[in-house]
């Protein structure tokens, strides 16, 4: 689904597509209709916000690779390209992973 900016990611007012927007360092893949997806949204976009990042939004059905990839397992975090959670977001732990240094990825879900 394409927001009212002509962007990707439902969330995102039209000052988020800027030049000046920081690189994307979070994935949220969804589905429409996906009320943990819903509930998730929120926790992501708050958690990006306070630690300065970026963000984007991925609809699973709308990509055969995410579809392969992750299935009926919705919302997925994925942090700098590696899975961090599913189904739901802890804030603390999402913004302990976009600390320096951290992979991004929780060693028991690294696939």
């Amino acid at each position: 689904m394409v927001g009212d900016a002509g962007h990707p990611c439902r969330s995102c007012d039209p000052g988020d597509v800027s030049e000046a927007a920081p690189r994307a360092r979070i994935e949220l893949v969804t589905r429409q209709g996906c009320h943990l997806c819903d509930a998730a949204r929120p926790v992501v976009a708050a958690v990006a916000a306070e630690q300065g990042v970026g963000w984007v939004e991925r609809d699973v059905d709308a990509d055969p690779a995410l579809r392969a990839a992750h299935g009926d397992e919705v919302p997925v975090v994925l942090v700098d390209g590696r899975r961090h959670s599913c189904f739901t977001v802890d804030p603390a732990a999402l913004a302990k992973a976009l600390r320096p240094g951290r992979s991004g990825a929780l060693r028991w879900l690294r696939r």
